[in-house]
């Protein structure tokens, strides 16, 4: 990993984006959360400590995955929270296996 990268991030804001599907493509589930990088590491990845929480997530130690995030407004659809001006955003897709295979 990008030791200076990693430097430079720790402590910023992040915005997170996932999507859960089925093994067709089809959504089961879309999350949407933010928080401040505290640590990354391989062994635990990029630890973000969720705003208003003491609740740590965990996403994989992927640096490439993490864009800096144009200024500006973020309204979350599922609770109309607005976050602005975030440093950080990432979005990831989990696809379900297929249950017959």
């Amino acid at each position: 990993m990008d030791e200076q990268k990693i430097v430079h991030m720790i402590n910023k804001h992040i915005i997170i984006g996932i999507t859960i599907e089925d093994s067709n493509g089809m959504i089961l589930e879309q999350k949407q959360m933010h928080g401040d990088i505290i640590r990354i590491n391989d062994k635990e990845g990029i630890v973000i400590k969720l705003h208003n929480s003491e609740t740590e997530y965990k996403l994989p130690p992927d640096l490439d995955s993490v864009q800096e995030a144009p200024e500006g407004e973020y309204r979350f659809r599922s609770t109309g929270e607005i976050v602005l001006n975030p440093h950080y955003m990432t979005t990831w897709t989990i696809t379900k296996p297929d249950p017959n295979e």
